[in-house]
């Protein structure tokens, strides 16, 4: 890990209270930059921005008037804003022909919607840097599928768009947009997915949480900080010729063929 990777920059990170957003908050800093962290409860973020010397702004992330105002803050404390991670979302258990619709809109608009939202408030500060880098935190559901999930795959899937449009957009200005689609990571918004589904299937989240990561390659979900490593990098000039592009970070788990490993295993 470089101490000054991010020396000079400064990252706003959306959803930064807990998981990934916590771990890549800290792991930016520990880097050099400094951070702006967002989230619907004040306790979380404030508590990362004072252990990382950055700062917090409580707010909806679907409030383009907060998010304009998390853009001023980092420019006030920090002198601009040059990375977005757009990391702020929600999951909903339900199919299409279940699942609740303000329930389906509210899914849309935090996780879909937020980041649009968040990357149109960002981008003309880093237009004044004269270049910026933003990574969408997607979801490898946004490539494949999972029971009961239509409105979290459908804001997934919609993401790798808006994600590929800004890079087309934005790349002469030297404005970069990735998404990063990670697997199973331990988080809490995890757990309560998997719980909601063990519902579902009427089983323990334990032994579910077990089958979900039977046949991935790795045999394990990932560390919020594994998933951190793969955001810093997207973000990092390491990444200056990475644009419009997925990176998945699934422990495997996308490539493998379903029936042949079951049968081998």
């Amino acid at each position: 890990m470089s101490e000054t990777r991010f020396a000079g920059k400064v990252a706003l990170i959306t959803g930064g209270g807990s998981g990934i957003g916590a771990a890549t908050a800290r792991r930016i800093a520990a880097e050099g930059g400094k951070v702006v962290v967002t989230g619907r409860r004040i306790e979380p973020i404030a508590r990362i921005a004072e252990e990382i010397g950055g700062a917090a702004l409580a707010g909806n992330t679907a409030d383009p008037d907060h998010l304009r105002a998390a853009v001023a803050l980092g420019v006030e404390r920090f002198g601009g804003v040059d990375i977005l991670v757009a990391n702020a979302g929600t999951e909903l258990i339900g199919s299409v022909v279940d699942v609740d619709l303000d329930g389906w809109r509210r899914t849309l608009e935090v996780n879909l919607e937020g980041a649009m939202l968040a990357s149109r408030a960002v981008i003309p500060e880093m237009r004044r840097r004269r270049g910026g880098a933003i990574v969408h935190v997607g979801s490898v559901a946004a490539l494949t599928a999972a029971p009961m999930y239509v409105s979290y795959l459908t804001s997934k899937a919609a993401m790798l768009g808006l994600s590929r449009s800004i890079a087309f957009d934005f790349g002469p200005e030297r404005i970069r947009s990735n998404v990063i689609c990670p697997g199973w990571v331990r988080t809490e918004m995890a757990e309560r997915g998997i719980a909601g589904v063990a519902t579902v299937k009427g089983c323990l989240p334990e032994a579910l949480m077990k089958e979900v990561v039977r046949l991935y390659p790795l045999r394990r979900m990932a560390a919020p900080e594994e998933i951190a490593a793969a955001i810093a990098f997207l973000a990092s000039d390491d990444a200056s010729f990475v644009t419009g592009a997925v990176l998945v970070a699934d422990g495997g788990g996308s490539i493998v063929d379903v029936g042949t490993a079951a049968f081998s295993s």
